[in-house]
This record gives C-alpha cells, sequence and structure tokens, in this order.
C-alpha cells in the first residue's frame, strides 16, 4: 500500500472524482465523513467511497459539538459576516478539520487532503486548522495541482468524467448547483448564480420556503437564554416546548423555514480577494440571533454592549477567514464569554412570512427601569442634573468651534 492519507469526503461531485484520482495514484485513503447536519444518505456515500478506491470509511457525528461549540459560540458574540452572512459553512470547516486531524493520528497518517478548490476561502478554512493542530502534516488539495487541473477546468468537466466514469453524483448538468449544508444553514454558489444578476430559482431551496409563498398564520413563540445560550424554545402555536441544544436548532430551522425567515442573496468578498454570490438560507440562526441580540440589550451594560458591536466585525472576519484556532480568537472568545454573564431571560417572537419579529422580552438580570425612563415620573432620576452633563460634554465642542471661527 502507498502512503496513508486522509481525505475530506463528502460524497458530492468533488470529494467523489478526488477520492478516485488520488486512488489511482497510489494513496492508502482513509475516506472521512462528518456528519454536521446535512441530508445525506451516509450509507451509500460510504458504499462508493468504498467503491472508488478507499481502504477506510470514517463516519463522525458532529452534530451536538457542532451547536454547542461553535453556533452557539458564535452567536454569544452575535456573529454576521458583511452585514448578511451568518457564517454556517464558516463554522463547521474548523470542526471537520479538527476531527480530521485526529483521524490523521489515530490511523498513523501524515497527509491531509480535502476537495477545496484554490479560488475559495474553505481551502484557507481546513488548511489553517490542519497547521494549526497538526503543524507537520503534508497537505495535498488537488485543486492547486496542475496535473489535477489541467485535466479538469471546472465542474463542467468533472460532471462529464463522473458520467463517463459511471460515478453517482448529485449534480447534474441541468442543476450544477454547488450546495453546502449542515444544521446551520443550507448554502448555493455555482452554476447559474454565478451571474449576480440572475434570480435563484424558488424551488432550489432546501430548508425555507420563499417568504411569498409561505403559510398565511402567524407563529408565536417565546427562547429562553441562560448566559448567552438558548436552552429552551416555547412554540406557543404549536403547543410545544424544546430543550436541547441541537433539538432546538432543529426546531427553529423547521418553523423558520415554514415561515420564509432566513433566505439571504448576497456578494461577498472572499478572503482570497475575490468577490463572490452566494446564496444562503438560514431559518433557526436567524431567529436566535434576533433573540439574542434583543435581550442583550435588557441585560448589558451600555459599554459592554458598545465594545461588543466593535469586536463583532472582527471576530465575524476571523471565522470568515479560517482563523477558529488562532490565539486572537482564544482572547476574544475570552471577552465574549465574560459578556455573556448575566444574558439570561425569555424573548417573545412571531414568524411571519419571512419576517423574525421581537414582540417583548423579560429578565431578572435586567437593568431596564421603567420608572428613570418614564415620561410620567421622576423614577430617582433628577433632570436637572443634566444640565451639568450637557455643558460639561460640550467644553471641548465649544473649544473647536471657536478655534475654527478665527
Amino acid at each position: 500500500m502507498g502512503e496513508k492519507l486522509v481525505l475530506a469526503y463528502s460524497g458530492g461531485l468533488d470529494t467523489s472524482i478526488i477520492l478516485k484520482w488520488l486512488s489511482e495514484k497510489g494513496y492508502d485513503i482513509t475516506a472521512y465523513l462528518a456528519d454536521v447536519g446535512q441530508e445525506e444518505d451516509f450509507k451509500a456515500a460510504k458504499e462508493k467511497a468504498l467503491l472508488l478506491g478507499a481502504s477506510k470509511v470514517y463516519i463522525e457525528d458532529l452534530k451536538k459539538e457542532f451547536v454547542q461549540e461553535y453556533i452557539f459560540k458564535a452567536l454569544k458574540a452575535n456573529c454576521i459576516y458583511e452585514g448578511n452572512y451568518l457564517l454556517g459553512t464558516s463554522l463547521a470547516r474548523p470542526l471537520i478539520a479538527k476531527k480530521q486531524v485526529e483521524i490523521a493520528r489515530k490511523e498513523g497518517a501524515k497527509i491531509l487532503s480535502h476537495g477545496a478548490t484554490g479560488k475559495g476561502n474553505d481551502q484557507v478554512r481546513f488548511e489553517l486548522t490542519y497547521l494549526a493542530l497538526m503543524p507537520e502534516a503534508k497537505i495535498i488539495a488537488p485543486w492547486k495541482e496542475k496535473e489535477f487541473i489541467d485535466k479538469f477546468k471546472g465542474r463542467q468537466d468533472m460532471i462529464k468524467y463522473a458520467e463517463e466514469k459511471g460515478i453517482p453524483i448529485p449534480v447534474t448538468q441541468k442543476k450544477p448547483y454547488s450546495t453546502d449544508e449542515n444544521l446551520m444553514h443550507t448554502s448555493f454558489e455555482s452554476g447559474i448564480l454565478e451571474d449576480p444578476a440572475t434570480a435563484p430559482d424558488d424551488a432550489m431551496f432546501k430548508k425555507a420556503i420563499v417568504p411569498q409563498n409561505a403559510k398565511d398564520s402567524e407563529t408565536k413563540l417565546e427562547i429562553v437564554f441562560e448566559k448567552g445560550i438558548p436552552v429552551l424554545v416555547n412554540d406557543l402555536s404549536n403547543a410545544k416546548k424544546i430543550s436541547g441544544a441541537l433539538e432546538i436548532v432543529k426546531h427553529l430551522n423547521k418553523i423558520g423555514g415554514e415561515n420564509g425567515v432566513g433566505i439571504v442573496d448576497m456578494v461577498e468578498n472572499r478572503f482570497v480577494g475575490i468577490k463572490s454570490r452566494g446564496v444562503y438560507e438560514t431559518p433557526g440562526g436567524t431567529i436566535l440571533l434576533k433573540a439574542h441580540r434583543d435581550l442583550e440589550g435588557l441585560t448589558l451594560d451600555r459599554e459592554v454592549s458598545h465594545l461588543k458591536d466593535m469586536l463583532m466585525p472582527k471576530i465575524s472576519e476571523l471565522i470568515y477567514n479560517g482563523f477558529w484556532f488562532s490565539p486572537e480568537m482564544e482572547f476574544l472568545n475570552a471577552a465574549i464569554e465574560k459578556s455573556q454573564e448575566h444574558v439570561n431571560g425569555t424573548v417573545k417572537m412571531t414568524l411571519y412570512k419571512g419576517n423574525a419579529i421581537i414582540t417583548g422580552r423579560s429578565s431578572a438580570d435586567s437593568l431596564y427601569s421603567q420608572k428613570q425612563s418614564s415620561m410620567d415620573e421622576e423614577g430617582g432620576f433628577n433632570q436637572q442634573d443634566s444640565k451639568g452633563f450637557i455643558k460639561i460634554n460640550a467644553i471641548r465642542l465649544q473649544a473647536h468651534q471657536k478655534r475654527e471661527q478665527k
């Protein structure tokens, strides 16, 4: 047998072709499938991997770890990239790569491989994680190998090759979408979506119904948080109480999708410098983000809240760019964890035709005082004190204006 290699294998177009290509080059391949909540026939994928040349196949159930250690950590920081993207793929990649490293060590393999292209973000996310956790690793990324890219100029060449070789794939010439699915989201790119002016097909979506086709009735719910983490969903419209991290995310995906919540179509800036068009559906994540941010308005100190808002774009950028396992992320996560100590309470919401509407919130750790903010009573706030407050804050403005008038 040849050198041992562990391939991050999905069973999709790229990694199926890559597995066959690596097998023909003589590597002893362990194929590794990560279950992060995608709709996948893992048994069929395993059988296909063995057929294409893998000597061993691992299927790892990472769903709970994904929710608890990755999705919820990003939620605590209110992470969103470039104002729209809730980082579904970005959050899953470091977990997948971490487990791949663990398997490589178990199997005595020194080579790690993946199917990400040299144009995208995933190559960076995989390889930075490999090198952070296994510095001695050798990496084979076929989409950056001249021999491979000379043979396969793009996805159309791969589809033709798969058809010629009888390799079953979930992509066709008529529907050439590249999709990535996990508990957080489903993403779509490639094919007709590469033209940013072309609208996505409504039938394409897997988690959500487009808002105009969503049901006409409202869904009302309450989400209970403890230290920034959702611990209970009270689905008032369906008379259900859901607890447990994984179960909560699954249920919010379901009811959010039924109400058309969480569909995003955007052009984003990849780490490598290329702009790309992506279409995402993130129903559960969208609901949780809105609820969490709202509860922080009630429970966070003003300056802590504002500092968190300043840190969020940087944390989101680090996640997007593949620096989950980095000193800076460790440092920033410590600050986020501290900020969540009193983010406890309940948020009321209504879901309706693409909207996730906040209708109320309550917390035993609330910093809100109805008496102080009331327009009908003093409530312990002496309005005369505001005279001096404004005068002091105006000193530098007056000095600046006097200088400008010279």
